[in-house]
């Protein structure tokens, strides 16, 4: 049996703290979110760009029972990342929304959806492919990694555009959010599928979870306005919110066959908006990010494998990235033009939908299981190199395209945005965040 080092994982978490740091503060130099880094970093230290290359194996070759400790760390990383997220959006404000970002929502999770499933049943052999519900399950899968959407590039571009108050701004920010949410439930309602495959149950499952939280959510945000009342900006209060989110994430995957994020996520949906949400949310943040978010990006980077990537994996994955973006700009723009954007507007829209980053890892973590194997082959696709691509290219064009699209734009084209009901973008600069740890 082999023996576990604890002194190993000590080594290992050292180095890839110290890389993830290190490369998240070069891309953050560069432009592009930490998240790339920080990634980038779990590619070079670990063994994954050095497999079958002599007797280096890069800075960190990890046991199978040491990887199972860093996957653990990474899964507790994407709990953090969410639950943060959660905290951060606004519910009462994202209500009042307003119908035109909500529609823009849904085309920005089901045209993606749609085109990724299309695509990875082609590669898969196929439309026949379908009736293989294994190969089917990897399909989808594959198309809810396109619905993720990371607002973070997009609110640091239309701050600098002097778009994010406008109409067209709130519009954006108000979908992203509605957006995130609606996939993470549609990740949640695949992944059950995946380990039922009865679609009566699963939503059985998915609306007792929703009530479950709304009751249970309830109670215990009067329990925290009581308790910040009393406590208030003191360390109790973020131990409370952090183990009502884990309680939270293991409802949800235990009782209810709901993906753990997804519990993460509306446990901090149901104490946003108190008096010391910000201050929780800060302390979750600087707990996160000092062990276990780092974790999970690196994990993502350490655990890729190419010993098998082909011409082919390369084709899908450019094929991947290209859907990816234009599915958001085709599939938004459109919905926002028949809402009144016209023109350069609707693009803008589009554009403003196609950064992807943490949420898209997060997806791909909780799902990855719906990748298909026979007799340990791999029969599906593993959509991970080109999901890492996909964030790469998306981070680059997002804020070239909306400058594109605001090019000779003036805002007495958008004066009447004090018309439409729409998200305050002041309680939005700081929502899903790419990685705050400077």
């Amino acid at each position: 049996m082999e023996k576990f080092q604890v002194t190993h994982i000590l080594l290992d978490c050292g180095l890839i703290l110290l890389a993830t740091k290190a490369l998240g503060m070069l891309t953050r130099k560069l432009g592009l979110p930490q998240v790339v880094g920080m990634i980038l970093a779990g590619l070079l230290i670990g063994p994954a760009l050095f497999a079958g290359g002599g007797s280096f194996q890069g800075l960190i070759h990890p046991t199978p029972s040491e990887m199972n400790v860093l996957q653990s760390f990474s899964q507790i990383g994407v709990v953090f990342i969410l639950f943060s997220s959660g905290l951060e959006t606004d519910f009462r404000e994202m209500k009042r929304s307003g119908v035109a970002a909500s529609c823009v929502a849904l085309a920005g999770v089901f045209v993606p959806i749609a085109l990724g499933t299309v695509i990875a049943l082609l590669f898969m052999g196929g439309f026949s492919a379908a009736q293989n519900p294994d190969l089917l399950m990897n399909a989808l899968f594959v198309g809810c990694i396109l619905a993720a959407t990371s607002v973070g590039i997009t609110v640091e571009t239309l701050r600098e555009l002097g778009k994010l108050k406008t109409k067209i701004g709130t519009t954006i920010l108000s979908a992203a959010i509605i957006d995130d949410i609606i996939g993470i439930i549609a990740l949640s309602v695949i992944t059950s599928l995946g380990g039922e495959g009865s679609l009566w149950q699963t939503a059985l499952r998915t609306v007792g979870f929703f009530v479950f939280t709304v009751c249970v959510g309830w109670l215990l945000r009067r329990g925290f306005r009581a308790l910040v009342r009393i406590y208030p900006h003191k360390r109790r209060t973020s131990i409370f919110a952090l183990s009502t989110c884990f309680l939270f994430a293991y409802c949800a995957e235990e009782l209810f066959g709901v993906a753990a994020i997804t519990g993460a996520y509306m446990a901090g949906l149901m104490l946003s908006g108190l008096g010391d949400t910000k201050f929780v949310d800060r302390k979750v943040i600087v707990s996160g990010y000092m062990l276990f978010t780092p974790m999970f990006f690196a994990y993502i980077g350490i655990s890729a494998d190419f010993s098998n990537f082909t011409p082919e994996m390369l084709l899908f994955a450019l094929v991947f990235v290209a859907v990816g973006i234009l599915g958001k700009i085709f599939g938004c723009g459109a919905v926002a033009r028949c809402f009144g954007h016209k023109g350069k507007n609707a693009i803008a829209v589009g554009c403003g939908m196609i950064a992807r980053g943490e949420v898209a890892l997060a997806v791909y973590a909780t799902g990855h299981s719906l990748i298909a194997y026979e007799n340990n082959t791999l029969i599906g696709i593993d959509p991970l190199v080109a999901t890492i691509c996909l964030i790469v290219v998306s981070s680059i064009l997002c804020p070239i395209t909306l400058k594109l699209a605001f090019r000779n734009h003036h805002d007495g084209d958008i004066h009447d945005e004090n018309r439409h009901v729409s998200i305050s973008s002041e309680a939005l600069e700081n929502v899903h965040h790419e990685a705050p740890i400077e």
